[in-house]
């Protein structure tokens, strides 16, 4: 997704107001604009907030280091391992961090200047996405592997690379900033079909970072606050959490970098617990979905 935008972050103060409302038994839904896809994902995420979507916060458990260069883009924990894929040309990796602690495991620079996206681990292969460069990279990180890992192979991938996920039939779901998730092979990316993402009836777009769970597919919404649980099934938009005030607003200015965008989900293995960040973040949270309401 263009840094640019991302480098002017809009948090969605409307929403909150619309939770007021809604504690206050006020609560009604807009009517639904026209244009399909292209309304303004506040708008759906208000919508769907006010017709009774049910609404999460992260309780935070804990914190990590997060390393303030890290234009996040994908994270992931899989085999005892946290990769994070960063973005920005020239300055892409994927990174292999020790999930207890943050810490720094392995940093491998993404090759020809390529601008990484969303990534994900499936077996000994990671694939990460590109924003536009037209390719998928199939990283060989397999058990006993000594040193950096062989240079990525590259397969076509049409369209923009956003976010990444795997399902446990190993299939890979993947996001392109619109409002509908690829459903693709994760042997060799041969699309399988296609999920429109429907809040309360209304598409909705700006998809993001991506995690899959048994629960369902977690995605956050670009240039928000906001993340929301998907059945890859039907499409439809089963949960909201609002995660606005989780970075604390001092942190958001003032930095050697001004903390940007909430980007970063990874669900920690064998518990109900997920790691949240965001680009240029100071901290990854651990933290638990708890209920506001539904």
């Amino acid at each position: 997704m263009p840094p640019a935008v991302t480098r002017a972050h809009a948090p969605l103060l409307a929403l909150s107001a619309a939770l007021l409302v809604l504690a206050t038994g006020c609560a009604g839904a807009p009517a639904a604009a026209s244009g399909g896809s292209a309304e303004d994902p506040a708008s759906v995420l208000r919508a769907g907030v006010a017709a009774g979507t049910p609404v999460l916060r992260p309780t935070v458990l804990g914190t990590l280091p997060h390393d303030t260069d890290a234009w996040t883009e994908g994270l992931e924990i899989d085999g005892g391992v946290l990769y994070e894929g960063t973005g920005l040309s020239g300055r892409s990796e994927l990174r292999e961090l020790d999930p207890a602690t943050g810490r720094p495991l392995r940093e491998v620079p993404l090759p020809d200047e390529l601008y990484g996206e969303g990534v994900t681990a499936l077996g000994s292969t990671v694939w990460q996405l590109t924003w536009e460069d037209g390719v998928a990279l199939r990283w060989d990180v397999g058990p006993g592997r000594a040193g950096p890992p062989a240079p990525p192979r590259r397969l076509p991938w049409a369209g923009e690379g956003w976010g990444l996920c795997h399902t446990s039939d190993g299939r890979l779901v993947a996001s392109d900033g619109s409002d509908r998730l690829r459903v693709l092979s994760g042997s060799d990316l041969t699309p399988v079909r296609t999920v429109p993402v429907r809040l309360a009836g209304r598409p909705l777009r700006a998809l993001n970072e991506l995690e899959c769970t048994p629960s369902g597919v977690w995605a956050n919404v670009y240039q928000t606050d906001w993340l929301v649980r998907i059945d890859l099934v039907s499409g439809q938009v089963t949960a909201a959490v609002d995660a606005g005030g989780l970075l604390p607003a001092d942190h958001r200015g003032g930095l050697p970098q001004s903390a940007d965008v909430l980007n970063g989900i990874a669900a920690v293995p064998g518990t109900d617990q997920f790691l949240l960040t965001g680009k240029y973040w100071p901290s990854l949270f651990r933290v638990r979905f708890t209920s506001v309401r539904g």
